[in-house]
């Protein structure tokens, strides 16, 4: 074969020049792998069959060594990548080819789907503007016709350049809502020029979209009314906002009488917390009555307006009510009248009031109306000029009237009576207030203001200054003589102005401060005479003084003192404020005073720190003469007893006498102690029902003894007494314990003492009388003072307490004591205690 030849020429060649033999070697592989190749390709090519093919092949591979192989392989995968390549690429270009196509095929649809939008769109007078997302700057399609819409982009946008100020508002909101919640809308707008344009606003998925539509004839009615409707509906709304934010209650009825609409105002009066809920529970405001009468009136008319009252929240109120009956049911509003009626009233009461003051008012009133008839005047008025009381309720003029007063001589001839009477009256004419000086023929002298009213006529005043010049006549003499008694005066005087300067003095008050007359003179400043003083007091007064008389201030308060001047004297100074800014100082000389008081006050306080050892000396003493007090009165008891051993009737009476002595001052004791409670203000007293009765019984039982002792009777007269009142028992029955043992030391043996009871006029009195030797005028004024006995012809001397502690319990109860008697006249102790206490009264109450 031709290629073993080569094969093998090759290999003998290579022995003799390997160098050269290689490249050949190398061309000759190159060209079998090359036969080789295009035989594959003529075999592939052809319609040799496989096996004969392998079979070349093989014979082929067989001749052929190692490298060649592995460079044929190499060589085949290569092609074989090579043409799989070319056959993808063929397959992808055939697959771009069709997708071109189509794309073209799309492109020409969607352009003549555009031209065919372009002409629906100007098919239409109308314009679109798109927002996309993400894009703030809107697009603008198409065109309008109608009367006031502009073509200008930026015009356009504008909507309250070309639409009217509502519809501006409404469009732009609606747009709002539109792009930031997808909202979308229908609105009829009218432009400035009166042209109506359909607007809608719609949203897609990455635009929004708002059409200005122009509308046709029956579209532009439908428009109008749509536009009409929403005027309405704002109105509508815009009345029932205003009448829900009234406070007076309106209602709203259907055909059938029942309550279609309530405010809030309505639902609160009837208590309940929301209008549907007043609606539904059908919540009526007046009774059945009311809206009968109601029902009733208009079967007559249409509108109802009268006041009816009902009650809320328990109160009844008055209502003013208007309720319209229309074709298909009615409405009506209510307003709370009773404040009104109360200011009626009130204005009608001032009205008196006034009328009622002006009354008791010295200066003549007048007022006249703008037709210049007299409407109002007082008593002073008709006293004044002494005019029959009919005329001047005839409403006469004030050109009849002033003509009158100079027929009966009650004014001054005046040399031009009618130009007198012209310049009078315009004040009617008259803004600002006039004065006049009448001088009467009696001698009396007016001044008389004429002050117009706003409404219209004028208030007439006569104010009759005669006793006002008397008393300024009067006043300047009174001033001089005035003048004259300050210069007399042993107290020093000086009066200052407000700008610190003297403007009068006394004598004496030179000589007080040994100032010479120079110095003290009208004019001159408050700080000289604080330089000439101020070392003439040991602590001198005339700093503050110079600080009131110069300063600013503004309570203006009076003050007082006292200085001690360096010889010893001392004044005593006063800082009186005076009107307009004036400052007057007065001095006294009180040394003779302040010695004697300085004694009287060291005497003073040495009886007081006595009286105070005294009260502590009794109390010490009282509290400390308990304990071995209660000890002798309970071993005394214990000796009176058979278990303690027989005693003789000697020691029996001794004992008996000390019982009785120490009874006796256990109630000493017990008196000292509670004149030392009272004293210290923390006594209380047991109120309660004191059955007068009784305790005037048991008074009576605790003395019985010491009556029988002195063969002394008790007679009780209780028949005009009440049955009870209401104070301490306890200290009701020691009061009467005391005013009777009091009676019986005094009385005489045989006689008689009174113990009465009966009503006051403010309370119960009860009286003791016995018919002793009476209390002298000497002792009266002591006879309640503590540790102060008086024998005055009494059994024994006891500790002077007994009166104290009756006057102490009294008053305690609200209540006065009394003495009556007379040296050999006996004595009788009134004490009178009211029914009730006040302050009992106030704690029931």
């Amino acid at each position: 074969m031709p290629a073993a030849v080569d094969l093998e020429a090759g290999q003998s060649s290579s022995g003799e020049n390997k160098d050269s033999g290689r490249s050949g070697t190398r061309a000759r592989i190159r060209d079998r792998v090359r036969t080789i190749a295009l035989r594959s390709a003529a075999l592939l090519c052809s319609t040799m069959p496989v096996s004969a093919y392998a079979q070349e092949v093989n014979r082929a591979s067989m001749s052929l060594g190692t490298v060649d192989v592995i460079q044929l392989a190499l060589f085949l995968g290569i092609t074989s990548a090579a043409m799989l390549s070319a056959i993808l690429m063929i397959r992808e270009r055939a697959r771009i080819a069709a997708e071109n196509t189509q794309l073209r095929d799309r492109v020409a649809e969607l352009d003549g789907a555009l031209q065919r939008s372009d002409a629906l769109l100007h098919l239409r007078d109308q314009r679109i503007v798109v927002w996309s997302d993400g894009d703030r700057k809107a697009e603008l399609v198409g065109s309008l016709s109608t009367p006031g819409a502009p073509d200008d982009r930026a015009t356009f946008l504008a909507f309250g350049k070309w639409l009217l100020p509502q519809a501006a508002a409404q469009v732009e909101r609606a747009v709002a809502r539109l792009r930031e919640a997808r909202e979308p809308f229908d609105l009829i707008a009218e432009t400035s020029r009166g042209g109506l344009i359909e607007v809608q606003g719609r949203a897609g998925v990455a635009h929004v979209a708002v059409r200005f539509l122009s509308m046709s004839d029956a579209r532009r009615e439908h428009g109008e009314l749509r536009l009409e409707h929403q005027r309405l509906r704002v109105e509508h709304d815009n009345l029932l906002g205003l009448l829900d934010a009234l406070t007076m209650p309106v209602w709203v009825r259907g055909a059938d009488g029942q309550l279609s609409w309530v405010n809030n105002a309505y639902a609160d009066l009837v208590e309940v917390p929301t209008q549907g809920l007043a609606i539904s529970e059908n919540r009526e405001l007046f009774g059945t009555s009311a809206r009968q009468q109601i029902a009733d009136d208009h079967r007559s008319r249409r509108v109802f307006s009268q006041n009816l009252s009902t009650v809320v929240r328990g109160d009844r109120r008055i209502f003013a009510v208007s309720d319209f009956a229309g074709a298909e049911g009615s409405a009506g509003l209510a307003w709370d009248v009773g404040e009104i009626e109360n200011l009626r009233e009130e204005y009608e009461r001032v009205v008196r009031s006034h009328a009622d003051t002006l009354d008791r008012l010295n200066t003549a009133v007048a007022i006249f109306d703008t037709d210049q008839n007299l409407l109002f005047h007082n008593q002073a008025f008709q006293k004044l000029w002494d005019l029959d009381p009919a005329f001047l309720m005839s409403a006469p003029d004030n050109t009849l009237l002033l003509d009158r007063l100079r027929s009966e001589g009650k004014l001054a001839e005046q040399p031009e009576w009618r130009r007198w009477k012209e310049n009078l009256l315009a004040a009617y004419r008259a803004v600002e207030p006039q004065e006049h000086l009448w001088h009467l023929p009696d001698g009396q002298t007016l001044r008389v203001v004429a002050n117009p009213s706003p409404k219209g006529g004028v208030t007439w005043l006569f104010e009759n200054l005669t006793e006002k010049i008397n008393l300024e006549s009067r006043y300047n003499t009174v001033v001089r003589v005035q003048g004259v008694t300050l210069d007399n005066l042993a107290e020093g005087v000086a009066v200052f102005g407000p700008d610190g300067r003297m403007r009068l003095s006394n004598p004496a008050f030179t000589a007080l401060w040994g100032m010479s007359d120079e110095l003290v003179q009208p004019g001159t400043h408050i700080s000289v005479i604080k330089a000439a003083c101020q070392s003439l007091a040991k602590i001198s007064p005339w700093g503050d003084l110079a600080a009131a008389a110069t300063g600013f201030d503004e309570e203006r308060s009076d003050a007082q003192g006292q200085v001690e001047l360096n010889d010893g004297s001392v004044l005593r100074y006063a800082v009186i404020h005076l009107p307009n800014g004036q400052l007057m100082t007065t001095f006294i000389d009180v040394t003779d005073s302040v010695n004697a008081e300085r004694m009287l006050k060291d005497k003073n306080e040495a009886l007081e720190r006595a009286d105070q050892l005294k009260n502590d000396f009794v109390q010490h003493v009282s509290y400390e003469l308990r304990s071995p007090l209660t000890n002798i009165i309970g071993f005394t008891e214990l000796l009176a007893q058979d278990t303690t051993g027989p005693l003789n009737e000697r020691q029996r009476d001794y004992l008996g006498h000390i019982a009785s002595s120490s009874s006796e001052l256990e109630t000493i004791v017990d008196d000292i102690l509670d004149l030392a409670t009272v004293d210290a203000g923390i006594m209380e007293l047991d109120i309660k029902e004191v059955a007068i009765e009784q305790t005037v019984r048991s008074a009576a039982d605790l003395v019985a003894e010491r009556l029988r002792e002195h063969r002394i009777g008790l007679r009780i007269e209780s028949d005009g007494a009440p049955a009870s009142f209401f104070g301490d028992e306890n200290r009701i029955r020691q009061v009467l314990f005391n005013l009777l043992s009091n009676a019986a030391n005094y009385a005489p043996e045989g006689s008689t003492i009174l113990l009465a009871c009966a009503r006051a006029p403010s309370g119960v009195m009860f009286s003791v009388h016995d018919d002793g030797p009476g209390i002298p005028e000497d002792v009266i004024d002591t006879i309640f003072k503590r540790f102060e006995p008086r024998t005055n012809g009494g059994r024994r001397r006891g500790a002077g307490l007994g009166l104290s502690i009756v006057k102490s319990f009294v008053e305690l109860h609200g209540g006065t004591v009394e003495i009556v008697t007379g040296v050999n006249e006996g004595t009788t102790v009134n004490c009178q205690f009211p029914l009730v206490p006040e302050g009992f009264l106030a704690a029931a109450e």
